[in-house]
């Protein structure tokens, strides 16, 4: 018998031996195939917020929101966006949240002549109305890297610049993880953040220091859970299909 028709009778001869022994759990392959619980279905609607998730602004509705002061909000709404009034300060949720996903567009203002860098479109979204993720026209606009878009303000620059050029609509996907704090107030875990900027990876499950800070180190103190907040900050700035999903 040749070399090649031996070692193929050597093979048949062995396949036996390699099967699975009948009523052997550890080379049955249904003991590692889990049924249940079935993960509950989700409807995605293409341009549209899953089934699942709260709406917090469709283009018309903003009785999910109320003025930072309190009362009705003080922006304008027009064509499907809700745009900043440079002088009525921000907005915040009437709902408080703690982990969520979060998807959110936003515009900056087309005119730039005069304006450059944190004076270019900038606003903010706060999670928790504590923790900032920065908006900012950040396109060929140079400014300090963890003050531009898509930055942990003032703590964590992003890992690509991803913005778009201004008057166009861009969007934030975000995945937030609420900081926790023990019965006694001290930090069990810090809050983290993954964000995708127009779909680019821009914060990688960052860990986040504290609250947000203009001036000095960020810190933390014991909170629960608490509002989205849009930031006023003197320019026009628009929003519109923002929906969160509790995670």
């Amino acid at each position: 018998m040749s070399r090649p028709l031996l070692m193929a009778a050597c093979l048949l001869a062995a396949a036996p031996a390699l099967a699975a022994p009948k009523g052997d759990p550890a080379r049955d392959p249904a003991t590692t195939e889990a049924w249940t619980p079935e993960p509950a279905i989700v409807a995605t609607p293409p341009g549209g917020a899953p089934s699942d998730a709260i709406v917090l602004f469709d283009g018309k509705d903003t009785s999910a929101w109320e003025a930072e002061q309190g009362g009705p909000v003080p922006w304008t709404v027009a064509d499907g966006a809700m745009t900043v009034v440079p002088g009525s300060k921000g907005i915040r949720t009437r709902e408080k949240f703690c982990d969520i996903q979060l998807h959110v567009e936003w515009r900056s203002p087309t005119e730039t002549k005069g304006f450059e860098g944190q004076d270019r479109g900038n606003s903010g979204i706060f999670l928790q109305e504590l923790y900032e993720l920065q908006v900012l026209d950040s396109y060929h606009n140079p400014t300090y890297a963890n003050g531009q878009a898509g930055s942990i303000y003032k703590q964590a620059m992003p890992l690509a610049n991803a913005s778009r050029p201004p008057g166009e609509w861009q969007t934030y996907d975000v995945i937030w993880k609420a900081p926790r704090f023990s019965p006694g107030g001290g930090l069990i875990s810090p809050a983290r953040i993954t964000v995708l900027h127009n779909g680019v990876l821009v914060q990688n499950d960052t860990v986040v220091s504290g609250k947000t800070e203009y001036i000095g180190a960020p810190s933390y103190a014991p909170h629960d859970c608490a509002p989205l907040y849009l930031q006023e900050h003197a320019s026009k700035v628009s929003y519109r299909n923002i929906w969160v999903r509790k995670l």
